[in-house]
């Protein structure tokens, strides 16, 4: 079982708690050109941006590859499991989806990412059903400005 399934439940009261607090920040995730390219393999998107070093340090004003955004975004799974606590009797999480993702600076291939997580909601929307909202800002190594910020939302279920 991954570590990150192993941290220890806090309460409902404590995640309430931390609304409006910086809950953490992950641990940094390499993407290399190896990981772009299997996800252009999966996702069925080969544009040379992504997957020709040669070309894209030609043609682009990026000097090399880039991963693409939703790449970038789909690491956020990961980063929360790092991050994010769990919440005692909870059944399943599940993905509600963002009212705000903007992809800000590209991602250059070799470039390490991780996620800043701030709790922004919890609000129980059934007995057994909350809604979390987390500002995530997802940051690039060494750069200035971050590769992506979003409000995402989640439901979370308990037994």
């Amino acid at each position: 079982m991954n570590e990150v399934w192993k941290k220890p439940p806090v309460s409902f009261e404590a995640y309430q708690n931390m609304v409006g607090k910086e809950i953490g920040v992950s641990s940094w995730h390499l993407i290399d050109q190896n990981r772009i390219n299997v996800y252009a393999d999966v996702i069925e998107d080969h544009q040379f941006i992504h997957v020709d070093p040669e070309r894209a340090s030609k043609e682009t004003a990026f000097g090399t590859t880039i991963a693409h955004g939703f790449l970038t975004m789909s690491l956020m799974s990961i980063m929360s499991y790092e991050v994010m606590p769990v919440i005692e009797g909870t059944a399943m999480g599940v993905n509600y989806g963002f009212d705000k993702l903007r992809f800000i600076s590209p991602v250059r291939a070799g470039s390490r990412v991780r996620g800043r997580f701030t709790l922004t909601e919890a609000t129980l929307r059934k007995p057994r059903e909350l809604q979390s909202r987390t500002h995530v800002t997802v940051e690039i190594e060494g750069e200035d400005k971050p590769a992506l910020v979003a409000d995402w939302i989640g439901l979370i279920y308990f037994a």
